[in-house]
């Protein structure tokens, strides 16, 4: 009697927000399994632009399961899987992207014995911008024990959901990278959390925090000492809050850092920096000296840190290892740089070959250790500044930048010269674009070194897009730059050519620009379409020209033409007749094989033709033409650089003209009978024409509007109006074609209802080429139904009446006969309910043989004639609704066979008097009216109230009375 938990997967819940370029993490887990403890794990993503379709990424199992789009980066660790536990797993993506964002869905493989519960689940990541943003000027102080500082942090976000953000200050001190102290932070909770060496004086108020406005922070440190000397960095961080009620940091920001040294009180420690000389030119040599005076300076631990415009170089460990700062790493390398320590006393700076970016202020930093691998400060000095000036050397070098193709065309080819004059040893160059778009950016296209060796930039490296770019030297000193393929505008504006002549371990560099202008394929491409005709009679020939205006002749660049065509009925939207591409080859669209084989196709310069011979109906319609260009230089063919369509022409074909003709003389029915037929004649018709005709019924009211009774097409395919389309009234009027010229309509148990006129419209069809069309239409005259009325007039009550009946329940609309009719006659009732446009709606017919008829079949079940007596025809409406309101009557006819077999005739008719029918909402709806209207529902709580309080004013009023 054991039984098994259904399985259940369970993955973070989302939507989850995350900035691009973040780690990210995605946790999965199933619970209530059977099998192996460690379960299987696939995960896959439903990207927003196919939301039906599935992306695997990463499998536990199936290293072939991820596809294409995620291969190289799970193969790079990029995306990758964690096990927490054999039932847990962390999903990692190291760097996230724009197209990760989507539905994640965490797939768990059956182990269960059969399938029951859920074996994935999902959940949805967004990704968004980084907006966060974190700044403070780096600086050098140099601070005596007991002095203030002030540092100011800004901070600012501008992310569309909601977050808060955290904003603290860090202090490093030595070497280490990964050993942040933290000062004081105010947290994403409004809280000042100080750090475990600051609680004390962030207690006493010696350090604090202030935020001024809405983007600044100023820490405050009172009385500094010296194990506050270091890098000082302030830290932001911005968190949102999780569906699952956690925060999360999406994103953290350092600003660059501050240099602090506090001198201490306690020591003695002078610094002092010299040179051999303060005025270089460039290319010499400068040696600068840091002396330590310290007493035993022998037996004591000091880091040295070299400093320029309060910018570190170099760093100089109690045990005399090196550190350069990055940007002074490849000097070092090249020998440029060297600092080392001759002394525990004198330190040594040397810059060979000193340049105008190395002039500035020196100084060095001394601070003391009390062992060599202690972290802990104990006082730091720093020299006065060393002002370094270095005199530029003029450069013997002359430059000239020219283009030979000033002016070109997306595609065409740019070619820049760069001639260099006078120089006197090795000449590097290196070409930028200057983009126009973008004052003051600029894009590495290629380099030149030395030795000849050729690099290209980032942008020019895909041969693909603008063909292999090539740069080369003339023995004459010319840099020629061939740009095999230009894109588009953007590849105009200015080129600057940057040449540097290197020469006894000195360089100098020259530079020089050339503009060129890059006009897109776009750029006055327009296509304007004219037609000679735009009104073409059946048969006629009619021509299309497209007419392109451009800086470039169809001839030059690869072009194609689409022809397009939008039929007039039945109204749609474009689409493609045939398309001619570049190649010359036409491709025809097979929804209209009629155009194939009757059109003609034609390029020239400037313009494409579309000439289509013997017009038919199904030509009719708006034309466009749509031309595509592409850069004549890339191969093969791929998205074209421009595009334009043209005006749309409409063209009209007139159908060869209707000869049809129909009788329109007026005429009157009157029948006596319950059948008639109305008659509608063609006075003339083309033999090889085909005929529709539709008839229609025009109620007696002055202002009603024709109700169309029923369609018989050119193929007799019948098509009722919505007033006769049920089963009843279908059976009743039936359309005929007697003859070829004559055609009846046929109205059988015709009622005093049927009464009105009568006409039919017939049209007129033909056969062209390739399907039938109307050629034209006639109306014909007008045709009066009466009924022939006879002296006799039956009895009946003919009072109006009011009948209230609350829905649901059953109503009885009165009809009686008053009297007796014929014994040889047979009476017939018709119940009418009132309707607008002036003809009445039956709803039940008592025919007088007995039958009944119900044209509303939708109300059978609802209307019952009981007839407790032979002259009662009394309606009766059960489950009475709101529709059902309204104003009836009934008509009774009596009929008399003129002798066996024959019709029956009329003999005798009268209407009752109107019956006005009023719906009351049930009890439950009259009661939730009152509940849901406060001022009623008041009224009536309180009228008990108000009651007894007018009661008690009658006592008191008759007490009085009775006292006087």
């Amino acid at each position: 009697g054991l039984t098994t938990g259904q399985r259940v997967v369970t993955v973070q819940k989302g939507p989850l927000y995350r900035v691009r370029g973040s780690h990210v993490t995605l946790w999965c887990k199933v619970s209530s399994y059977q099998g192996p403890a460690e379960q299987n794990f696939q995960w896959s993503i439903y990207l927003p632009s196919a939301p039906e379709r599935e992306v695997q990424i990463i499998s536990t199992m199936d290293p072939s399961f991820p596809y294409a789009i995620y291969t190289q980066r799970v193969h790079n660790q990029g995306i990758f899987m964690e096990r927490l536990q054999g039932d847990a797993v962390l999903l990692h993506i190291t760097e996230l992207q724009d197209r990760d964002a989507g539905q994640y869905e965490c797939h768990t493989p059956n182990t269960d014995e059969r399938y029951f519960g859920s074996y994935s689940a999902m959940t949805n990541l967004s990704v968004i911008e980084d907006t966060l943003l974190a700044s403070m000027a780096p600086q050098a102080l140099t601070l005596t024990e007991g002095d203030a500082v002030e540092l100011t942090c800004e901070v600012s976000k501008s992310t569309a959901q909601h977050t808060h953000l955290s904003v603290g200050w860090y202090l490093l001190q030595g070497a280490g990278e990964h050993h942040a102290e933290e000062v004081l932070t105010l947290s994403k909770d409004f809280i000042l959390k100080p750090g475990p060496s600051y609680e004390q004086r962030f207690l006493k108020g010696d350090v604090r925090l202030n935020k001024v406005g809405n983007t600044t922070y100023k820490l405050f440190i009172g009385g500094v000492k010296p194990s506050d000397q270091g890098q000082l960095y302030c830290e932001a961080a911005e968190w949102i809050e999780d569906p699952d009620e956690t925060w999360k940091d999406i994103s953290r920001k350092q600003t660059e850092r501050t240099l602090l040294a506090v001198v201490s009180q306690g020591r003695d420690l002078p610094v002092d920096i010299a040179a051999a000389s303060r005025s270089l030119s460039e290319g010499d040599t400068l040696q600068l000296n840091c002396v330590v005076g310290a007493q035993k300076s022998s037996s004591r631990h000091f880091e040295v840190i070299w400093l320029i415009d309060s910018m570190e170089v170099a760093r100089v460990d109690p045990h005399g290892v090196l550190n350069w700062e990055e940007e002074y790493e490849e000097r070092a390398k090249q020998g440029q740089l060297r600092a080392f320590k001759p002394s525990n006393a004198v330190y040594v700076l040397t810059i060979y070959e000193v340049g105008l970016k190395d002039q500035g202020t020196y100084h060095c930093s001394v601070s003391e250790m009390k062992t060599p691998g202690d972290l802990h400060i104990i006082q730091t000095n720093v020299s006065s500044g060393m002002q370094v000036n270095v005199k530029p050397v003029e450069s013997p070098m002359h430059l000239s930048v020219s283009t030979s193709t000033p002016r070109v065309t997306a595609g065409d080819s740019l070619i820049l010269h760069c001639e260099v004059q006078g120089a006197t040893g090795p000449v590097s160059v290196r070409w930028w674009h200057l983009p126009s778009q973008h004052p003051g950016h600029r894009v590495l296209v290629a380099t030149m070194e030395r030795d000849g060796a050729l690099s290209l930039g980032n942008a020019y490296r895909d041969g693909r897009t603008r063909g292999s770019l090539r740069l080369e030297k003339a023995s004459s000193g010319t840099f020629t730059l061939v740009i095999p393929s230009t894109l588009g505008e953007n590849d105009g504006g200015q080129y600057r050519c940057e040449a540097t002549q290197w020469s006894r371990g000195r360089n100098w560099t020259e530079k020089g620009e050339a503009a060129v202008m890059v006009s897109s394929m776009g750029l006055g491409l327009h296509a304007t379409l004219r037609s000679r005709t735009a009104t073409i009679r059946y048969g006629q020939s009619f021509e299309f020209v497209c007419q392109v205006n451009a800086s470039y002749t169809l001839e030059e660049v690869p072009a194609s033409v689409r022809w397009l065509f939008q039929p007039s009925l039945p109204a749609g939207p474009f689409h493609e007749l045939v398309r001619v591409s570049p190649s010359g080859t036409v491709v025809w669209e097979t929804a209209q094989p009629h155009f194939q084989r009757k059109a003609q196709l034609a390029k020239a310069d400037t313009s494409f033709r579309l000439h289509i011979h013997n017009a038919l109906p199904a030509n009719e319609g708006t034309y466009q033409c749509e031309v595509e260009v592409w850069r004549r230089t890339i191969l093969p063919l791929g998205k074209p650089a421009a595009t334009t369509k043209s005006n749309a022409v409409g063209i009209k074909v007139v159908l060869p003209e209707s000869k049809l003709q129909v009788a329109t003389k007026d005429s009157s029915v009157e029948i006596t009978s319950d059948n008639a037929a109305i008659e509608c004649r063609i006075v003339f018709a083309q033999n090889n024409s085909q005929l529709a005709v539709t008839w229609f019924l025009l109620p007696p009211l002055a202002d009603a509007t024709p109700l169309q009774i029923v369609r018989a097409s050119y193929s007799s395919i019948l098509e009722y109006g919505p007033e006769f389309s049920s089963p009843a009234q279908k059976s009743r009027f039936l359309s005929q074609r007697v003859s070829s010229n004559i055609f009846w309509l046929h109205i059988l148990s015709a009622n005093l209802g049927d009464q009105g006129t009568y006409y039919c419209v017939v049209e007129e069809w033909h056969w062209l080429v390739d399907g039938w069309y109307k050629l034209g239409e006639g109306t014909s005259g007008r045709t009066t139904l009466k009924f022939k009325l006879p002296e006799r007039e039956l009895q009946m009550d003919k009072t109006n009446h009011s009948v209230s009946a609350r829905e649901g329940e059953e109503a009885t609309l009165p009809c009686r006969l008053q009297g007796a009719h014929l014994a040889s006659t047979q009476l017939s009732a018709t119940w009418f309910q009132m309707k607008g446009g002036g003809r009445d709606s039956p709803l039940l017919t008592l025919h007088h043989g007995g039958t009944m008829e119900y044209p509303e079949e939708r109300l059978a079940g609802r209307l019952f004639l009981r007839r407790p007596s032979a002259g009662d025809f009394s309606l009766t409406l059960s489950s009475v609704e709101r529709g059902d309101a309204g104003v009836y009557y009934c008509q009774l006819q009596e009929w008399q066979q003129q002798s066996e077999g024959k019709d029956w005739a009329l003999q005798g008719s009268a209407r009752s008097g109107y019956t006005q029918l009023t719906t009351i909402p049930p009890v439950s709806t009259v009661l939730s009216r009152i509940c849901s209207s406060p001022s009623l529902l008041n009224f009536i709580l309180y009228l008990p109230l108000v009651l007894i309080l007018f009661l008690a004013l009658a006592v008191f009023c008759w007490y009085c009375k009775f006292r006087k």
